[in-house]
């Protein structure tokens, strides 16, 4: 689907700084690896911007402005904000569920999941769950919706009927995690605790907990599938964990940009995208066992929430307002 969006060369604007890789030469020419094809205003969003998720067949990105109490709608191929979901209580985790064209959307402030109905954004439903509605990932093949809240907690809805079937105890608030197709288990980084837990999705039980040791603040989450690699981003120190995802074993680590907020595995290319907060995107080249840092591209500060795409072949990259930057989604566009 390389050609589904067409977006104007003419949106194309700011400069990407690419960072030479192991062995060249600080002379040499590097191909960007990410080119910047649009800017997409936001509008009025102000504050804090969290997670992202995209409904493919309507070409719409949703995104979760904290800071606003809102979530904005993008029209990807119109190239404009189509609306806004206001009303809530601090947005933080948004995912749509193509079965049953429902999109949720996960409240820090109230800890409630609000539901909309996909062909016209309409409110059907809401589901308490206590408080710091946080993360939302999609289980489509199980039908599930999984949501990390409270001071320690996994909640796993049924998408058919959209109540809770299961909720797994942790040992603190989880951030990002991350679903293992091949095993049924599932990677929750507790940051809190110091902590990576495991859970099998079957019982919904805990199965494991792998300890970080003195690295701190692990918020973004990634799996390379294909080498069976759970890829943690740490902030203290600002580096990338690659740990064995059979038994939790630290495989190598990766110095980063600062301030990592989210983290994709671009499998066609054997890429690391990692967006952070200092105002950079860092892509990581995966050789063998190895994983280098072969571009640091410049952004904007505080644009730490990123969202790749594959079936778009596109990372949104979402930009807060911030000094005399106007919020918005960057589109880039990975290359070769």
């Amino acid at each position: 689907m390389e050609n589904v969006l067409s977006f104007a060369a003419a949106a194309l604007a700011g400069a990407l700084t690419i960072a030479p890789a192991i062995g060249e030469t600080a002379g040499a020419k590097a191909e960007p690896l990410l080119q910047l094809e649009a800017k997409i205003p936001l509008g009025g969003v102000r504050g804090r911007i969290d997670h992202m998720a995209i409904d493919l067949t309507r070409r719409r990105l949703f995104v979760a402005a904290l800071g606003n109490d809102s979530v904005a709608v993008v029209d990807l191929h119109a190239q404009r904000l189509e609306r806004s979901i206001g009303k809530l209580s601090e947005p933080q985790g948004v995912g749509y569920v193509p079965a049953t064209d429902t999109l949720y959307v996960a409240n820090a402030g109230d800890g409630s999941v609000r539901l909309f109905k996909g062909a016209d954004l309409s409110p059907i439903g809401r589901i308490e769950l206590g408080s710091d509605a946080d993360n939302v990932r999609v289980d489509a093949n199980a039908g599930r919706v999984l949501i990390g809240n409270s001071d320690g907690a996994l909640t796993i809805l049924d998408a058919a009927t959209q109540r809770k079937i299961a909720s797994v105890a942790l040992k603190a608030h989880p951030e990002s995690f991350q679903l293992d197709e091949n095993t049924g288990r599932i990677f929750v980084n507790v940051p809190n605790s110091r902590a990576i837990d495991v859970v099998d999705r079957a019982s919904a039980k805990k199965i494991a907990s792998w300890s970080t040791g003195g690295r701190r603040a692990n918020f973004a989450m990634a799996l390379d599938q294909a080498r069976q690699r759970v890829l943690v981003a740490f902030r203290h120190p600002a580096e990338l964990g690659v740990f064995a995802a059979a038994d939790g074993a630290l495989i190598t680590s990766i110095p980063t940009c600062g301030d990592v907020d989210d983290a994709f595995v671009d499998a066609k290319r054997d890429r690391v995208y990692l967006s952070c907060g200092e105002g950079f995107v860092d892509v990581l080249a995966v050789d063998g066992t190895a994983y280098r840092r072969v571009a640091h591209i410049a952004t904007s500060s505080g644009a730490r929430t990123l969202l790749f795409v594959p079936e778009l072949d596109r990372l949104m990259l979402a930009v807060p307002a911030r000094g005399g930057t106007a919020a918005g989604i960057w589109i880039y566009r990975p290359s070769p």
